[in-house]
């Protein structure tokens, strides 16, 4: 058992049999009374996406999950199928349970697969991946003063904000945890 205080953003943890990861912490205490607890949580098995709250002092069920390599081997619309890298074996998420991380899989990506008790729940995915530039807005001449910036949208369908030297055909890395531009490579 952890104490609701020791919740942050990545913990996960079980409540009424299901298992749940936490995208959003946040602390409130009130001039008078316990201090409460909000967090945004996602449950790993269906996806959804739910707001908690908790009294500070509450407990709840910590878990242990194991994790394991396994490379991006393709999509049949409801379901994303790896390969763990040690033993082949090929399990599949649904695409409900992987929520935003489907915008950054590229065949043969390596990733980090979250096991509980043998039950594949989440992916991990490298802090930044490299997306190719499919559509970019039109430069504006004489548009330089400060951080000027345009939306492009990448080969997995996902739209950047990027510096406005950007063109279509070229290679930007992009942070997954934020979904900013990094850099062009």
């Amino acid at each position: 058992m952890i104490d609701v205080n020791g919740l942050r953003k990545g913990t996960t943890f079980e409540l009424d049999g299901e298992i749940f990861k936490v995208l959003e912490y946040s602390h409130h205490k009130p001039g008078r009374g316990k201090a409460t607890i909000r967090v945004d949580v996602r449950n790993l098995r269906t996806g959804d996406r739910l707001k908690k709250k908790f009294n500070s002092g509450d407990t709840i069920q910590d878990i242990r999950l194991t994790y394991r390599n396994a490379k991006y081997l393709y999509t049949d619309g409801e379901q994303y199928h790896f390969m763990d890298i040690e033993t082949y074996e090929q399990p599949a998420l649904y695409a409900e349970a992987l929520g935003d991380a489907t915008q950054y899989l590229q065949p043969e990506m390596e990733v980090k697969l979250t096991f509980y008790n043998n039950e594949p729940l989440d992916i991990e995915l490298p802090t930044a991946v490299d997306l190719k530039v499919v559509r970019a807005d039109p430069s504006v001449r004489g548009n330089t003063a400060g951080n000027v910036t345009k939306n492009v949208t990448t080969e997995t369908g996902i739209e950047v904000d990027v510096p406005n030297f950007v063109e279509v055909g070229d290679v930007i890395r992009v942070d997954t945890r934020t979904g900013e531009y990094v850099t062009r490579v």
